[in-house]
């Protein structure tokens, strides 16, 4: 079953796309612009509606590799490599903007380059912001990555990381993927750790953000920096 017999002209996705805009398609009608056509007995966007809900959302397809995707009825390698590519594309996007070079001086324009970085992430990673003296991004780098519920962490490793790129600033982030944005007593313990040991080559620990899926907390606005 195609698109074209089961709606009229004003309900397709496309045309409405062309008249009024990508953002009045649904999140399942544009999947389906993405996967193409749908399945017998089965049109895109009803495929791209049980894709959506097999995956938990946009966020949850997000996170699936592309041979994971291939498991999915209605996806093959073909449009599985498209739908990779298109979440590639558009995590590219978010973080042009905030490549090296600019400058980080707002809160929400951090959280949400971090939040682009570890949001999808399915176990913790942490990953430092080092800073220039006028707060520009010099380098971004995956410092850690763990499992569901912990990350190794060395502070030595990440002080030596800031002093390599002459930093003046550095912002750590990770994420919890089990979605929940409170500090646990190890992120608290850590962040005082290595605000001593920044202190003592003079690089100021500007922030330490937790990304729990759409959420993220900052230790320094919670008072515990």
């Amino acid at each position: 079953m195609t698109l074209r017999e089961s709606l009229t002209p004003d309900e397709r996705p496309r045309e409405r796309l062309a008249r009024l805009g990508p953002k009045s398609l649904t999140d399942a009608e544009l999947l389906a612009l993405l996967i193409g056509s749908g399945v017998r007995g089965r049109h895109a966007i009803g495929v791209a509606s049980d894709i959506l809900l097999q995956s938990g959302g946009l966020r949850g397809l997000q996170r699936q590799t592309a041979q994971q995707l291939q498991r999915t009825k209605g996806l093959g390698p073909a449009r599985a490599s498209v739908l990779t590519a298109a979440f590639e594309l558009a995590s590219r996007t978010s973080l042009e903007d905030l490549r090296a070079g600019q400058v980080l001086n707002r809160s929400e324009q951090v959280k949400t380059y971090c939040r682009t970085l570890l949001s999808h992430r399915e176990v913790e990673h942490c990953v430092a912001l080092l800073l220039d003296t006028q707060h520009r991004l010099i380098h971004c780098e995956e410092v850690s990555q763990g499992t569901l519920t912990q990350v190794p962490i060395y502070v030595r490793e990440i002080v030596k990381l800031a002093l390599n790129h002459h930093a003046s600033g550095l912002i750590m982030a990770h994420n919890h993927p089990s979605g929940v944005a409170k500090p646990s007593k190890a992120d608290l313990a850590l962040t005082t750790e290595l605000s001593h040991a920044l202190q003592l080559v003079d690089v100021t620990f500007v922030d330490h953000l937790i990304v729990a899926g759409p959420q993220t907390a900052s230790l320094a606005e919670l008072g515990y920096m």
